[in-house]
């Protein structure tokens, strides 16, 4: 199945992808409120089960940190992290039945400029929730920071309280790993032949590694367990089983377990389907993921992951772009980087605990960046207001609400502005200000291919405005659809014409 050619590429492509996915594993959850074990858990999942049921050749699943902010939500709203689960289990189900139904084509129906909102919107959530863990800032009720909630213990509350809070260490930590992080996208790192083939994160984590392994000696600078990773350490292999948490299947018929299964199921689905749109564009060999199959792999990846007490998750494209980078060849990429993550967690759990949770918010605070960088609001603004508007709108929305709701307010602007497009170009008008024949004014009013109810308005206004005494000739030849409700109000137009005396003269389409 797997050339020595692929292998050969394939092999040093996993590691490049290990390396990225590990701290993103471990951020995510840690921006999802979640146990840190469990990003790891869908981090294994998304690469061996996923991996292997996928057709995709380059793509590879994971945990998403477009999904943090509907995770937190859901284990607040829920009150049990099994809960969750159950919802999790769930939404691969409904995923696997969304493939089954060929549902592939669901995020052509979504606008680019609500999805862009989307996920713009979650980075700005996503830098708002970091912000405290860079500096050190540990409160009792930090992870059911929300914006503005309503017992006023909101991420922007946090942040005026984070001042108050600084640790030195953490800090310098965070700063250190910020700088490194961006420094490892300037093109003279990435273009040497050495230093370009180090993902940017695993230098930021060996270097926060590092730094606080100094730091220990000094009383100002030194962290505490609290400051940095804590992921269960299991002796035996019976203790690490022991360690994976089963959903409580006893909410099974719980309304709000659903509300949320099928949330995630959307939204997994959507940001997978993308992933894989934007992949595909970028692979060098055009080869083309099938939907419908991804679909089903996410769905049984989802299931398996929540039946174990993993986070949700869906193709994504930092680890799909490292993997593609790293020139890999097959889906044995994907595969091989999941058995990399079992094996780390199973053996050196040890060594991830010395990670401090500082370099965690950095690369989180930048992964937050680049879903909401400045030039993409100023893109979406030179797009225009049918653009923009949508966009601003959904970003406001999952900012100052949920993402639920922000997504809802973004869709209903984009079908506003629709409506208002379909009324003003649902047909083309000419005036013609040559005489006719008796010297009336002549107007030609040519019907667009399709015509539906929406035009109908724009229609009538435009009849309503045509003057006495003209000529008005309607002009359907290339008009393929015509809704009844045009064509009866096209009738009446016709009917009570003479008293204004207008003529009213129909070019019928010309039979195939």
């Amino acid at each position: 199945m797997f050339s020595a050619d692929s292998l050969k590429r394939d092999v040093p492509a996993s590691l490049v992808v290990f390396f990225v996915a590990l701290p993103l594993c471990l951020g995510i959850a840690l921006a999802s409120g979640a146990p840190l074990f469990a990003g790891l858990i869908a981090g294994i999942v998304g690469g061996i089960v996923v991996g292997s049921l996928s057709k995709a050749p380059i793509g590879v699943s994971g945990p998403a940190a477009g999904l943090t902010v509907i995770v937190l939500t859901a284990i607040e709203t829920l009150g049990s992290y099994e809960y969750f689960l159950l919802a999790v289990f769930l939404a691969g189900i409904i995923q696997m039945v969304l493939g089954l139904l060929r549902a592939g084509v669901l995020g052509y129906f979504f606008p680019s400029s609500v999805i862009n909102g989307m996920l713009t919107g979650i980075g700005l959530i996503i830098i708002l929730k970091q912000i405290p863990y860079a500096f050190g800032f540990l409160s009792p009720n930090d992870s059911n920071m929300l914006p503005f909630s309503n017992d006023g213990s909101g991420t922007i509350a946090a942040l005026f309280d984070v001042l108050n809070y600084v640790h030195p260490g953490v800090m310098l930590i965070s700063l250190v790993s910020v700088f490194l992080l961006i420094t490892w996208e300037r093109p003279w790192i990435k273009q040497n032949k050495i230093l370009g083939g180090i993902p940017g994160p695993v230098v930021a984590v060996l270097s926060a590694v590092a730094l606080q392994l100094a730091f220990s000696g000094l009383a100002v600078l030194s962290l505490d367990t609290h400051y940095l990773v804590s992921v269960p350490v299991a002796s035996t292999p019976s203790e690490f089983i022991g360690l994976f948490t089963l959903p409580d299947f006893s909410q099974f018929f719980n309304p709000a377990i659903w509300t949320v299964a099928v949330t995630l199921a959307v939204v997994a689905s959507i940001e997978t389907l993308l992933c894989v749109e934007a992949i595909d564009k970028l692979d060098p060999q055009k080869r083309t993921t099938p939907t419908n199959r991804e679909l089903i792999a996410q769905g049984v990846g989802n299931s398996v992951s929540g039946l174990i007490g993993g986070l949700p998750l869906t193709q994504v494209i930092v680890r799909s772009s490292a993997n593609l980078q790293a020139k890999a060849a097959s889906k044995l990429s994907a595969i091989m980087h999941g058995f990399l993550l079992l094996i780390c967690v199973a053996s050196v759990p040890k060594l991830l605990n010395m990670i401090p949770l500082g370099v965690l918010a950095a690369v989180l605070i930048l992964t937050g960046y680049k879903l909401a960088k400045p030039q993409l609001f100023r893109s979406m603004w030179n797009h225009g207001l049918e653009q923009f508007l949508p966009f601003i709108v959904t970003v406001a929305g999952v900012v100052f609400t949920d993402l639920l709701t922000g997504v809802g307010l973004g869709m209903a602007t984009a079908v506003v502005m629709l409506l208002q497009r379909n009324y003003l170009n649902s047909h083309f008008l000419h005036i013609k200000e040559t005489e006719s024949e008796d010297g009336r004014n002549v107007i030609t009013m040519r019907m667009a291919e399709e015509v539906t109810f929406l035009n109908k308005g724009a229609i009538k206004k435009e009849f309503d405005n045509v003057p006495p005494n003209c000529i008005v000739i309607i002009d359907k030849s290339g008009c393929v659809f015509m809704n009844h409700d045009v064509n009866e109000y096209l009738a009446e137009f016709m009917e009570t014409a003479p008293e204004r005396n207008i003529s009213v003269e129909v070019i019928e389409p010309v039979a195939a």
